[in-house]
């Protein structure tokens, strides 16, 4: 493989340079009598650099051939430009076409709707904005484990495959290797000890039971991976598959989880500030114009913190026409959530100690017997961003609500050992990930923030 420069290092250049090396794609061509003009992309940033042919140079033949989206290799000399806007160009010596693109390609206009995109969403990382969220994406992906590796967590992989439902909801996809043309039945069920665990296997909705285990051991851990969900939900905050970050610290309560999900939310915000500027701008200027005053918003300021009765009495005498009544003892729905950031707080909001029947069974029990420890971060434009609780670390309680919402018993042995055998006080939360880059930049739709979005009815690529 020849040794070659990305366009972000030879535009970042202090000097010329003479060779240099440059492989990528074609965004645009332009030519004249004598030579012509090449706007060169490699993935490495946002920006691309022009490169200049002339028509005596090897490879000018070429030049006809090129259309947007083939790809080349350029051996030539960095130079100053003499064009606005732009410092270096690219005087090429050589000209190689590496790969052909017809004139059908599909990405010959410059902007193309969400809706298109997402039917070739093989071909849209070469646009400027999925480019760029590609980048973004990767970058706060590093943050996350530098956050957690700053603080003293250790990363965990959880397993995909799962005997357990963490939410008790029931949503999840089942994974079998039984022939469904003839499925073994026994007692008028589902003979699953014919099937290659022997048991009832799904795809894992969270993988905070398992890392828990690991914050009995190691105190402070987290795990970030893909979750599932068979939720038939067609919504743009939906998806069926999804990745979570999921920290557990040990010896912490929920004011402790409060806190940390404050910290985390504003850690990534910022980094993305700071470190993914160049891209994040493409999105304040093309996607969200108040993309940059929300951001600061969220990081100059301390996060609200809001008793779930009392966020209930704000929306009831909100004077609002909601379309679901706030009620206690009922979830908060997304406007609720929406107006209590973006309208009555104007920045996050941390609501906690919600009623007991309408969150999981693992959340510690209040001593009013009513509400669970548990909270939600909301944040303008998303809503919920963070789920998380002190966990029920009494082994007589849990047993107890394992059993009061009609669970099988023995499908959590190992959860309820982990409270038999020296349980400490533990907290933790989940922050999905997809919703986290719909915050940082904008995109109003889930499916446009994940390389390959698995919705109902939909798998492709």
């Amino acid at each position: 493989m020849t040794n070659s420069a990305s366009v972000k290092q030879l535009l970042a250049a202090t000097t010329p340079m003479d060779p240099v090396t440059l492989q990528g794609w074609v965004r645009t061509r332009r030519e004249s009598k004598e030579f012509s003009f090449i706007e060169l992309n490699d993935g490495s940033c946002l920006a691309n650099i022009q490169i200049i042919i002339d028509a005596n140079r090897p490879g000018y033949d070429l030049v006809k051939n090129i259309h947007t989206g083939a790809s080349l290799r350029i051996i030539g000399a960095l130079a100053e430009s003499p064009g606005k806007g732009q410092q270096w160009e690219i005087q090429a010596h050589r000209l190689e076409l590496l790969g052909a693109a017809p004139e059908d390609f599909p990405l010959q206009k410059k902007r193309h709707t969400d809706e298109f995109l997402r039917t070739i969403a093989h071909l849209r990382p070469r646009t400027n904005k999925y480019g760029a969220m590609a980048r973004i994406r990767s970058g706060l992906s590093w943050a996350i484990h530098r956050f957690f590796n700053e603080r003293g967590f250790h990363w965990i992989h959880t397993p995909i495959i799962t005997g357990s439902d963490c939410e008790g909801a029931g949503e999840m996809f089942k994974v079998t290797t039984l022939d469904l043309a003839n499925i073994p039945v026994k007692n008028g069920k589902v003979d699953y000890e014919q099937d290659f665990f022997g048991k009832e296997a799904n795809l894992t909705v969270s993988g905070q039971l398992s890392v828990e285990t690991y914050c009995m051991s190691l105190g402070k851990v987290y795990t970030f991976g893909p979750t599932f969900r068979s939720e038939n939900s067609n919504t743009s905050r939906h998806m069926a598959e999804f990745w979570m970050i999921e920290p557990e610290m040990a010896f912490a309560d929920l004011d402790d989880d409060m806190q940390l999900g404050e910290d985390m939310v504003k850690y990534l915000v910022r980094y993305a500030l700071e470190e993914c500027s160049e891209d994040l701008d493409l999105f304040a200027r093309f996607v969200d114009k108040n993309l940059m005053a929300t951001l600061e918003n969220i990081i100059s300021h301390e996060f609200i913190r809001l008793p779930y009765t009392e966020a209930i009495r704000v929306l009831q005498q909100s004077g609002q026409s909601f379309e679901y009544k706030p009620q206690w003892g009922h979830d908060l729905q997304s406007e609720h959530e929406r107006f209590l950031t973006e309208q009555h707080f104007k920045q996050p909001v941390i609501v906690y100690d919600y009623p007991r029947d309408i969150k999981a069974f693992y959340m510690r029990m209040n001593d009013d017997q009513k509400t669970v420890a548990a909270m939600d971060i909301l944040v303008p434009a998303i809503g919920e961003i963070i789920g998380g609780s002190q966990r029920e670390e009494r082994h007589d309680m849990l047993k107890q609500r394992i059993n009061d919402l009609g669970f099988d018993e023995t499908d959590y042995w190992w959860y309820l050992d982990t409270r038999k055998y020296g349980s400490v006080p533990h907290a933790g939360f989940g922050l999905g990930f997809e919703r986290l880059l719909m915050l940082i930049t904008g995109v109003s739709n889930i499916r446009d923030v994940i390389p390959f979005p698995r919705t109902p009815k939909h798998l492709e690529f």
